[in-house]
């Protein structure tokens, strides 16, 4: 070996076309990414329209035509530079962004991997366009006089033509033009107020004119979501903190078996973000199907001094100062929309009413303290402090084991000497439980009102069963079919929620022998930092090493859960989002599989008057649309619909 060949390389600066090519590998992973950079150049030049040429999923031509400010004459030189920009002068505009782009190395990484062509003018003139090319290469900009209104038009051709490596990873132009439209379709989602056109192989894809009116974002939302997506969702606006919340989410029952329909913004930019998407995963968890995925179209406003959005090289990924209380915000937002997404949205009053039906004589009970059986031991009592959670709708100072299986009887006929449930109307579309004496001589509606069909309450009365599994009913809208178990398991497993919610604390039991974790030094970091918390949440955590952690306690409830993969995971969440909710969902995962065991079973045969009260307590009941699991409770059949299933009217 020779003497030369030992020493080590010599340090040297890095070719100025290498160096553009290195930051590509970061910027430019396929037409889709430099149709993203593209478009957010466009959209910081105040453009109020964007058009996009696409051919051959964007390996033959990417071109972003829009009518902003323009580049001038002077600038152009610089336009293709690396590192050069005219949106941050300073480490103060760093930090507070406002901007999509700002590093400025976006066409001087495009433009080292393709032949790219920009034309522009900064002026009203349309005389007045110059030109600038690069093809690959390193060489010193060369501007010309070129006729172009005012406006940009950036030309990305042959993509990748000078690295054959990273061309040969290009997948079919189908499939490269689907990752191109959904570039597209969030960049559209992002800003309402501009005109967008998408164009593929000279054939129009997407023409989509601004609008700022609710009815104008509904039916972008709809062409580019589809019209499902607009009729099974809720619009949210929410405001607390400096930060606003706002946007479409999706009901439970409309989900996908992919996340391919999740939008969120956040100051306008579409972020990919592990916490958003924590805090989303934790408001739908006991409303979603299994495996399923939420819809949502949601825009996340804040101080932009208070978020980084520069963390990654593609600016997906965003960084907030505070990121609990981010976390928390959006939780209880989405939480409290999906959990007033009840059959009615006309009737607050019902929504908010006692929670209990006066008609089971177990819940009467319970109500007033009596004891069911004295023997019965108290299972633990679990209170959620600190979880976001929507306030106790009904006091229970104790919920025994002979209560539970009581209150989850289901619906009984009444006794004449028994109190009744009426049902009557407190205001128009308002409907509420009153208990009154048998011998008071009253009416109670049990049908459809014939003069006025509107004031009838959302699920309508009750007309019969069928096979002993569905509950028809009649409402203004038409026929409401209702499974009943699947409504009867969510109303008694939100119920046990609330009841153990309002318990004064939380029972917990020693474990006779404390078990032990080898835990990472971070690990031992957060259950010191966090003890409070932990402490709350009914365990008992001590460290005993600089990498061992003691389980001492554990709530009652979870006393045959498994200590070590219960820490872990609360550790987990405790140490990334600031918040954890293992425990909580551990306790109101036993709390769905007692409410299903326990709710009214096929086969079961009710009176009309027994259907008429499931079908008030699902007004009342949050998240009623759906069972634990999931799986919707009820759904309408409009007369539109009926009329044209028989052809009526045709």
């Amino acid at each position: 070996m020779s003497e030369s060949s030992s020493l080590p390389p010599r340090i040297h600066v890095l070719d100025p076309r290498l160096a553009n090519q290195i930051a590509a590998g970061e910027v430019v992973e396929r037409p889709s990414s430099v149709t993203k950079e593209l478009i957010e150049n466009a959209i910081d030049a105040g453009s109020q329209r964007i058009e996009v040429e696409i051919e051959q999923g964007g390996a033959r031509l990417i071109k972003i035509r829009d009518d902003g400010i323009g580049i001038g004459e002077q600038d152009l030189p610089l336009a293709l530079a690396r590192h050069a920009t005219s949106k941050i002068g300073s480490l103060e505009d760093l930090e507070g962004v406002s901007s999509l782009g700002f590093r400025g190395e976006a066409l001087a990484s495009i433009s080292s991997v393709s032949r790219l062509e920009l034309v522009s003018n900064a002026e009203e003139d349309p005389r007045g366009g110059w030109r600038v090319v690069a093809e690959g290469r390193g060489m010193e900009a060369r501007v010309t006089p070129a006729p172009h209104p005012r406006g940009t038009s950036v030309s990305v051709r042959d993509l990748f033509f000078n690295t054959p490596a990273r061309r040969k990873f290009l997948r079919t132009e189908k499939t490269e033009f689907a990752h191109v439209e959904e570039a597209f379709r969030r960049q559209a989602l992002s800003r309402y107020d501009i005109t967008w056109v998408l164009r593929h192989n000279q054939k129009v894809v997407h023409q989509l004119p601004s609008g700022l009116t609710a009815t104008a974002q509904e039916r972008r939302i709809a062409s580019l979501l589809g019209k499902n997506f607009i009729e099974h969702a809720r619009y949210i606006e929410r405001e607390a903190g400096g930060l606003r919340l706002s946007g479409w989410v999706g009901l439970p029952t409309h989900s996908r078996s992919q996340a391919d329909q999740q939008y969120f913004f956040v100051n306008g930019r579409v972020v990919r973000d592990r916490l958003v998407a924590h805090a989303v995963r934790q408001a739908y968890r006991d409303v979603l199907y299994n495996g399923r995925h939420p819809v949502f179209v949601l825009y996340l406003t804040l101080d932009p001094d208070v978020v980084d959005v520069n963390v990654h090289p593609t600016k997906h990924e965003v960084r907030f100062r505070d990121g609990r209380m981010v976390h928390d915000f959006l939780y209880s937002s989405l939480h409290h929309c999906l959990a007033s997404s009840s059959p009615s949205e006309d009737s607050e009053e019902a929504a908010g009413a006692t929670e209990q039906p006066v008609a089971d004589p177990a819940l009467t009970e319970m109500k007033s303290g009596a004891p069911l059986q004295a023997s019965q031991p108290e299972p633990a009592q679990w209170q959620q402090q600190g979880m976001a959670l929507a306030p106790p709708q009904t006091p229970a100072r104790h919920l025994g084991a002979e209560k539970v299986r009581r209150f989850m009887q289901g619906y009984q006929a009444l006794h004449p000497d028994h109190e009744e449930t009426l049902l009557t109307p407190q205001a128009p579309g308002a409907w509420a439980n009153e208990a009154k004496p048998a011998n008071e001589v009253r009416e109670v509606p049990l049908a459809m009102p014939e003069g006025d069909p509107t004031s009838a309450p959302p699920l309508g009365f009750a007309l019969g069963q069928l096979h002993g599994i569905y509950i028809l009913a009649q409402n203004a809208q038409g026929l409401v079919l209702v499974d009943m178990h699947a409504a009867h398991e969510r109303i008694v497993y939100e119920r046990m929620k609330n009841q153990l919610a309002d318990a004064e604390a939380i029972d917990t039991q020693p474990l006779l022998v404390p078990v032990s974790l080898a835990a990472s030094r971070a690990e031992v970091a957060t259950a010191e930092s966090e003890q409070e918390a932990i402490s709350k949440l009914g365990i008992e955590l001590d460290v005993a090493g600089p990498e061992t952690l003691l389980v001492r306690q554990l709530p009652a409830l979870l006393a045959h859960a498994d200590p070590e993969a219960l820490v872990r995971e609360m550790l987990e969440e405790l140490a990334r989002f600031g918040r954890t909710h293992q425990v909580e969902t551990r306790i109101h995962e036993l709390l769905s599989t007692m409410a299903c065991h326990g709710s009214v079973r096929a086969n079961r045969r009710l009176t009309i008057a027994e259907m008429n009260a499931l079908l008030r307590d699902m007004e009342r009941t949050e998240r009623s649309d759906q069972c634990n699991h999931g799986r919707p409770t009820w759904t309408q059949m409009s007369l539109k619909a009926l009329d044209k299933l028989f052809l009526r009217g045709q």
